[in-house]
Order: C-alpha cells, then structure tokens, then sequence
C-alpha cells in the first residue's frame, strides 16, 4: 500500500476539479468486474480507498450523481461539471458511505503512485488482461480483515467507531 503520510494530488481532465489526497488509501483495488468496465470505459478501474476526511478539494467543485450499482444501493459519483470525468466515488459500504471515497487512481498526477494492492472480480476480468503472478487476485471480493494490511484496518476501525458514534 502507498506510503501513509505522503500527499497525493490529483484533479479532472479539464483542471477544474483538483484535489488532495492527505495521506496514503488504505487499499487499491484493480476492479475486473462488468459495472466498473463499462462505467470506466475500459478492462478494469483501480480505486485507492481513503477516509473521506483525508480528501480535499483544492479547486473547482464536483457534481455528484447516484447511479445504479450491483449491490442494489446505488454509487454516488463525484465528476467534474465541465468535462465530466469522475474523480471519486461512494459505495454504500455497509451503511457508511460518507466515510469513504474511492479515488479513481487515474485522475490521480502520478497514477503510477498506486498500483493496485488487490485485483477483484477477476472472474469478469477480460481474458486479454494478464494479472502479475505475483498480486494478490481473487475470483470476487475478498475477507477485509485478511487482506487490508494492520495499519489500513486499524484506520477502518477508528473511522467506523466515528460513524457508529455519528449514527447514535
């Protein structure tokens, strides 16, 4: 996983939308599944996970739009107004979607900065794509507490204790 106290800056296509990433994700993942193909345009989207409140916007302002999602409880997708292209978005995540953004790595300056830490739903993945022997890959969604690394969960779990406290 990226380094945890470096800051990683990213923004749109058009450069209305910049915005910083106050630390490392907590995981990567190379998503091989059918919705982020075609959401994305592409083989696979790679979102580096972070706590929502280590993400700023530095510049412009996002449009954000619920779209359907295999899980039934939709996607909120923040994209910039003017060229559209999506910089983040909110799964529901158990409930606590507001706690988290999945950065599209690409919209990052330096994407190179996460590669995937985990490649899921590889059994929708596009045969052409050849996977690393050496990452980790699972056929659909993997056990959180066995792959996320000790630092990452223990991140998880003082943000969940916010939103627990939040819902009281």
């Amino acid at each position: 996983m990226s380094d945890g106290s470096k800051h990683h800056d990213g923004g749109c296509t058009c450069g209305h939308v910049r915005y910083r990433m106050s630390s490392g994700p907590l995981i990567v993942h190379g998503c091989h599944c059918s919705w982020c193909q075609r959401q994305s345009g592409t083989a696979f989207a790679t979102n580096a996970i972070i706590e929502s409140g280590r993400v700023s916007l530095l510049q412009g302002e996002v449009e954000e739009m619920m779209i359907p999602s295999p899980g039934g409880k939709g996607q909120l997708m923040a994209r910039c107004p003017k060229c559209r292209v999506t910089v983040w978005s909110q799964y529901y995540y158990g409930g606590y979607r507001k706690y988290f953004k999945f950065i599209r790595a690409g919209t990052l300056d330096d994407p190179s900065a996460m590669p995937p830490d985990v490649h899921i739903f590889t059994t929708t993945k596009q045969p052409w794509v050849v996977l690393p022997p050496e990452h980790k890959v699972v056929e659909d969604y993997y056990v959180t507490e066995e792959t996320w690394s000790p630092e990452s969960l223990v991140r998880r779990a003082d943000l969940l204790k916010v939103a627990v406290r939040d819902k009281e």
